[in-house]
């Protein structure tokens, strides 16, 4: 199979090969892409399942420090330990090479679970409650550096083409994650031998991170130290419109979502409670566990198709505008048939749908959204949206439950009517958002050829490269 791809401006004719091949069911893979693209897709994937190993491992220990209600606090620990850390991350991103940078934080994530493993066999207090807020705040720092290094290193024409094939692996890495740590737990594996399990898996991640790195030193020049700019992230969101509204999107997707896991939860319980009251002998603990075993099953199968066979045609069909709005969209719809007083059953399919779409189609835009920015957003500005800003919207959420409960005694049927309101001011917002988007991936009328990758400036200081659109190995760095 021979397929054209162009270089500066010429045309020329490659084959593609077996890893170009393998992808191109998945999107609009061309000549030569295929290797990088699935290091990529492989590397998110062991990331995924190192996370869904040790969010697993995180409820038994926290549940033993305190109970459930203990997990009611994690959201805003989480927030506050972020603000401390987002600065830091940014402070250290500056001073050290990209390589080097992405192996310290890695390394330091895999020091840490050896210290988690040091104190339980020192017998020092029990600390449930800090590694239920290290998890969270790993999760989020480490997934936003992936798509930060793949922002950087890809094109916006390239990441629109293939951040899509990229995110199978992300999508495939969650159900693997929490199947093999279930095989772990049945198998009598304890918490801290899966944590060293964990750390392993984030070494081969580091390892792939070392590998693409050398692909793309490959097509590019000698290593360029970073920038030692000192805006932190918080400043570099609130500068720039576009990181702000960017901000304010995400946060309103995070409120949304939230309710609706609120919403759903509070559904499977009245009708577990109904069902109990007419029949004592029904066991609630077993139905609400078949339930959301059900619903997690379904939601990671769905995804995964989804991610694997629409999400890039979906962004080849309808550009950046259809992508972002498709979430928004489903969860119109979605707390709309909640809003009319729909039983449980229905309510279900349509949180599949609405999750479905949130872990694939909306977290492959969110990404893509990075691409026009420049080096220093990528990485500091990227941290602060993906973690703080997200995070927050979960303590927004926790805010407007509770005073939905307490305050105004909000029924089902009301909290999807909120829900809607929330909805139709993120499709606001997501409007704003496209016309900044547009304003920014516009060519400047100045006679050179607009070559959107990380900067203006880049672009005009390079000329086009390679077919496969890689930047150099330090390029903005």
């Amino acid at each position: 199979m021979v397929e054209q791809s162009g270089c500066g401006g010429a045309t020329e004719s490659r084959r593609l090969g077996p890893f170009d091949r393998a992808l191109k069911p998945f999107g609009d893979v061309r000549a030569g892409e295929g290797a990088t693209a699935l290091l990529m897709c492989l590397n998110v994937h062991l990331l995924l399942v190192a996370y869904y190993i040790l969010k697993t491992v995180r409820e038994p220990l926290i549940l033993a420090t305190g109970g459930a209600e203990v997990k009611s606090y994690a959201a805003g620990a989480q927030a506050l330990a972020l603000v401390f850390y987002v600065p830091a991350y940014g402070w250290l991103a500056t001073r050290l090479r990209r390589e080097r940078f992405l192996a310290v934080v890695v390394l330091f994530f895999v020091g840490c679970l050896q210290v988690f493993a040091l104190s339980d066999k020192l017998g020092l207090p029990d600390l449930g409650f800090i590694f239920f807020v290290w998890v969270g705040v790993f999760n989020l720092t480490t997934i936003a550096q992936f798509w930060s290094y793949a922002s950087e290193i890809y094109s916006r024409a390239d990441g629109d083409r293939l951040f899509p094939v990229i995110a199978v692996g992300s999508a495939a890495g969650a159900p693997v994650g929490a199947a093999l740590a279930e095989v772990l737990f049945r198998s009598g594996v304890g918490s801290l031998t899966m944590m060293q399990i964990a750390a392993a898996i984030l070494l081969l991640h580091l390892a792939l991170y070392r590998t693409v790195g050398r692909r793309v030193n490959a097509l590019g020049d000698a290593p360029r130290p970073l920038p030692g700019k000192a805006a932190n992230g918080f400043v570099l969101v609130a500068r720039s419109r576009y990181l702000t509204l960017l901000a304010w999107f995400l946060v309103l997707l995070n409120i949304c979502k939230t309710l609706g896991e609120y919403i759903l939860g509070r559904s499977v319980l009245m009708t577990a409670d109904a069902r109990f009251m007419a029949n004592p002998g029904f066991n609630r603990e077993a139905f609400i566990g078949a339930f959301y075993g059900d619903f997690f099953f379904w939601t990671n199968v769905v995804t995964i198709l989804v991610q694997a066979f629409l999400v890039s045609r979906l962004v080849k069909w309808f550009g950046i505008r259809g992508a972002l709005l498709a979430l928004p969209v489903v969860a119109l719809g979605a707390y709309g048939i909640a809003a009319a007083g729909v039983g449980l059953g229905v309510l279900r399919y349509v949180k599949i749908a609405e999750n479905a779409a949130d872990y694939s189609v909306n977290n492959t835009v969110r990404q893509m959204l990075w691409l026009p920015t420049t080096w220093e957003e990528k990485y500091k500005a990227k941290q602060a949206i993906d973690t703080f800003f997200v995070r927050g919207g979960d303590v927004l959420a926790a805010g407007l439950v509770f005073l939905g409960t307490r305050c105004v005694a909000l029924g089902t049927a009301g909290f999807a009517r909120a829900n809607i309101i929330v909805v139709l001011a993120s499709i606001g917002v997501a409007g704003l958002l496209l016309r900044e988007y547009n304003r920014l991936t516009k060519a400047p009328k100045t006679g050179v050829k607009w070559e959107p990758t990380a900067t203006v400036a880049l672009a005009l200081e390079r000329p086009a490269r390679s077919a496969r659109n890689i930047l150099p190995a330090n390029e903005g760095s």
